[in-house]
């Protein structure tokens, strides 16, 4: 076998298909494009535009204000950390950060940082290093013995 004999499988590829070439090809005069207009001509975009009409995206009502600079959190469940403990992609003897969630599987990315939540419950006695945590998630962790480090700074109430 020499590269110059290697080929695709028979159908895997599709030759693109070549418009404005006469009325027998099935896409000729006006290329599939329709009649006149402006979306006929080349270099149009009209992505809101209504016809004059006022837009639906001007006539919404807007409302509240959105933080350029938010920050975006991963988050994990108290629940969803027992589990993983238990499947034995954790192992609760260790202190449990951020990177080791992503390297076990138990969530993606951490993006700005993990965020602990209270929803399930936690038996197994752990020490967690995460970005920010709720009081009722922190509350559950020490009733069952373990501890919670905060990396982020705590905002002021």
């Amino acid at each position: 076998m020499k590269l110059n004999e290697i080929s695709d499988n028979e159908g895997a590829t599709k030759d693109r298909m070549r418009v404005g070439r006469g009325v027998g090809s099935g896409k000729g005069k006006t290329a599939g494009r329709g009649v006149k207009g402006q979306k006929a001509r080349s270099g149009v975009a009209i992505k809101g535009f209504e016809g004059g009409q006022l837009p639906i995206h001007m006539r919404m009502p807007k409302r509240g204000f959105n933080k350029y600079n938010a920050k975006t959190w991963s988050w994990i469940n108290i629940g969803r950390l027992e589990k993983a403990i238990s499947e034995g992609k954790l192992d609760a003897k260790q202190p449990i950060d951020e990177a080791m969630l992503v390297q076990s599987g138990v969530i993606r990315q951490v993006k700005d940082g993990v965020r602990l939540l209270a929803k399930g419950e936690i038996k197994t006695k752990v020490e967690l290093v995460v970005s920010g945590a709720s009081k009722a998630a922190i509350a559950a962790v020490e009733a069952a013995g373990g501890s919670v480090t905060l990396t982020a700074p705590v905002a002021a109430e």
